[in-house]
């Protein structure tokens, strides 16, 4: 075997604990703004306990960054974004947002984090976290959020459907009244 230098020196990976759904209070470490689809794509990363800087490790051990949110302003989603906002100018003494997106990096927000079945490309039904709801710092360390329980693919994708009948593998059947044309 090759011999490594410096080994001595290099520091281990250490087991990380797995993030699980909860509140956490959450630093915004990154905005990009997506001006023609009127949207932000905001990156946050766990500013406080066991799981802090959660993020950063996971991008620095695989390169991903996993903490991302979408946060629509068009006209459908504005008071959705108006709760955003206010949950960050609440969560950060003196800050006011002036739609400036920068000035959204640094600042604390408290997000419940809830998990969510989905199909992968394989087949085979994952779960992962998403970003459930919005809330301010103090609302996390006050434990005033409820976590939901987690979405099932199967169900998630039947409560959207709801006028239409399925059929093998829950595909679905178009239930009309129309002929047949043949």
């Amino acid at each position: 075997m090759k011999r490594i230098q410096d080994f001595k020196n290099i520091k281990p990976i250490n087991e990380y604990p797995k993030i699980i759904p909860g509140g956490y209070v959450c630093r915004i470490t990154g905005v990009k703004d997506y001006f023609e689809k009127e949207y932000l794509k905001i990156e946050y990363d766990i500013a406080e306990g066991e799981l802090r800087g959660y993020y950063l490790h996971l991008f620095q051990s695989k390169g991903f960054w996993g903490g991302k949110l979408i946060r629509s302003y068009k006209e459908s989603a504005k008071r959705f974004f108006k709760a955003f906002i206010n949950a960050v100018e609440d969560s950060n003494e003196g800050y006011h947002f002036d739609f400036d997106e920068n000035t959204l990096v640094g600042n604390w927000i408290g997000l419940v984090l809830a998990e969510e079945e989905y199909k992968a490309m394989d087949g085979t039904i994952k779960k992962r976290l998403y970003v459930h709801s919005v809330k301010t710092v103090e609302d996390i360390r006050k434990s005033n959020f409820t976590i939901p329980e987690l979405k099932t693919y199967q169900s998630e994708y039947m409560s959207q459907n709801k006028n239409v009948t399925y059929g093998y593998d829950f595909y679905p059947v178009e239930d009309t009244d129309d002929d047949l044309p043949f």
